[in-house]
């Protein structure tokens, strides 16, 4: 087998991915915001999360792009651990319509008269100036370009003349004589090549095309497809490495699922695939021996993940405990999530208030605890505990902004449904309330940068600067504890609110009368004119933090007056 063969080979196994991938990904641009809708919607149960899954995966032909899609709402807290579970179980069902496509359209039809005119109509929908035809054309091009990938590797193939190469025979033919162990080996390879390709449908092609070939018979062929639903659970896993506990445990369960269906099937493999094989003969009685071994191949593929689904569907909760168990959530983790606000099919409106503002106490409560870090970074000396400390705090400005943005998806959706004009006002000030805390948390980022920024300098702030910047911060604390009293306070008191009030009156004062004496400091040689840019950027920021904290008071007292009117 020379190089250029090998290189041919890879060539059109590129090709048929690629053409996968740019097909999936037109369909999510297709369907990919009214999916996420569904994704995120249809959970309410077990068996709706496995149609939503299923429907899902098959619209996109993709079960990676579901299963990180699914990964990241759990990580986001807006699908439980149950619902993802089930969620990944009706994905594997759907990703199975993607080998019966290349079985029928690539084995069935002779696609070589179809690609060609296929790119000549994607053409100009691919320059369309709108992005639904644009998407469109990306699909068609996709489509064709698998099957010319699918067509070009199975020529390929053919040419190489497999079936007869002395090597090849007598390799498959010793790993025949091994039993069960030759499944076994077949398995690992299919997981193996599934791992490092990260792509289950250019295996599953692979194996469509050795078998229709000749060089594998049904049995080493339905090895490779069962070590493909092995490797396939590697993405999400690997997509869940960054994630909190809840996503690297949905990920955990999606291989839990399929490494038990690979093992309960093992027991009774022959059976289990002659029955298969039985059933697909009486169905397509005419079909070729090359064309029906593809058809087998995807029946498997199906009756496998549905077999698995029905006997696991009732162990969710089971599943659920056993990686909970096995992954531990790190300190502090468990608080990066949405803790009220809940998936599914929206309740009453009124109902759907009440788990917002919550979420909405809670993360006023987490934008103080991240202030209360930048007082900390001020007074850390050692660097590791310094760096520590300011990774943190980045981590969670990466939250704050991922909080506004779904507690703010969330109410846009909740002022969908039927509303009193009181509980409209309660949505627009709880709206107005989620931006300015989330401007909280920037400003908290923007002083710990700073801080980061006059450290990297190796010089530091006199002790009378100290002094005036904790005296501020101790001013700036003490508004956001008031903020807090005003947020959750289920009734408006116009003493609690004017107490934010005064302290954001004394914030300006001292802001203004450091602002001069920093001048007066800096002429005096006290401290250069570098150091008194950081103090005074210190200084500004915890002001414009304040004002942040008046304007979440008054959006959150301003309804509760006219409530109460």
């Amino acid at each position: 087998m020379s190089v250029f063969v090998i290189l041919k080979l890879i060539g059109s196994l590129a090709l048929l991915m690629y053409g996968m991938k740019t097909m999936s990904e037109a369909l999510q641009k297709l369907t990919g915001g009214h999916l996420r809708h569904v994704l995120g919607a249809m959970t309410t149960n077990r068996f709706t999360g496995l149609l939503t899954g299923t429907f899902v995966t098959a619209s996109v032909q993709s079960s990676t792009a579901t299963t990180v899609m699914t990964v990241s709402f759990v990580n986001a807290g807006l699908l439980t651990l149950g619902q993802a579970i089930s969620v990944i179980m009706g994905a594997n069902i759907g990703t199975t319509v993607t080998a019966w496509i290349m079985s029928v359209f690539g084995f069935q039809i002779d696609m070589n008269n179809l690609i060609f005119p296929l790119f000549a109509l994607a053409v100009p929908l691919a320059f369309s100036s709108k992005s639904q035809k644009k998407s469109f054309g990306e699909f068609v091009f996709g489509f064709a370009f698998m099957f010319l990938g699918l067509t070009t590797l199975r020529e390929n193939a053919l040419q190489m003349d497999l079936e007869h190469n002395a090597a090849v025979i007598n390799f498959i033919t010793s790993c025949k004589e091994w039993g069960g162990l030759s499944i076994l080996l077949f398995l690992l390879i299919g997981g193996i090549i599934t791992m490092c390709a990260q792509s289950s449908a250019a295996v599953m092609a692979i194996t469509l095309i050795l078998c229709s070939s000749g060089v594998l018979d049904l049995y080493l062929g339905i090895a490779l497809v069962m070590g493909e639903n092995i490797g396939t659970t590697v993405t999400s896993n690997i997509a869940a490495l960054t994630a909190n506990a809840q996503a690297r445990r949905a990920a955990l369960a999606h291989f839990i699922f399929n490494m038990f269906g690979v093992c309960w099937i093992l027991c009774i493999f022959h059976t289990f695939v002659d029955m298969v094989s039985g059933v697909v003969d009486s169905i397509f009685p005419g079909v070729s021996p090359e064309v029906a071994i593809t058809y087998k191949l995807s029946a498997f593929h199906t009756a496998f993940n549905i077999c698995n689904v029905l006997i696991l569907i009732w162990f969710i909760k089971p599943i659920e405990k056993v990686v909970c168990w096995v992954i531990k959530p790190k300190e502090d983790e468990e608080e990066f999530r949405l803790r009220f606000i809940s998936s599914g099919m929206l309740s009453t409106a009124e109902l759907s208030i009440v788990q917002a503002r919550k979420e909405i106490n809670l993360f006023a409560e987490r934008t103080h605890r991240m202030f209360g870090m930048v007082r900390d970074l001020l007074n850390t000396a050692n660097e590791n505990d310094f760096n520590k400390l300011f990774s943190r705090i980045e981590k969670y400005e990466n939250i704050s902004d991922n909080m506004e943005l779904e507690i703010a998806n969330y109410l846009n959706q909740v002022s969908e449904g039927r509303l009193s004009s009181e509980s409209k006002l309660q949505i627009r000030a709880m709206l107005r309330e989620v931006t300015e805390i989330e401007s909280i948390g920037d400003s908290c980022y923007n002083l710990a940068r700073t801080i980061n920024r006059k450290r990297q300098t190796n010089q530091d702030f006199t002790e009378k600067q100290y002094e005036h910047i904790k005296l501020m911060m101790k001013l700036t604390d003490d508004a956001l504890e008031q903020m807090i009293v005003v947020v959750e306070r289920s009734e408006h008191q116009s003493a609690v609110v004017n107490k934010s009030f005064n302290i954001e009156n004394e914030i300006n004062n001292y802001r203004n009368q450091l602002k001069n004496q920093n001048i007066l400091d800096v002429n005096n040689k006290e401290y250069d004119y570098q150091m008194g840019v950081y103090y005074m950027d210190i200084i500004a920021e915890c002001e414009k933090l304040g004002d942040y904290v008046v304007n979440v008071v008054e959006a959150s007292s301003d309804v509760r007056e006219k409530k109460a009117s």
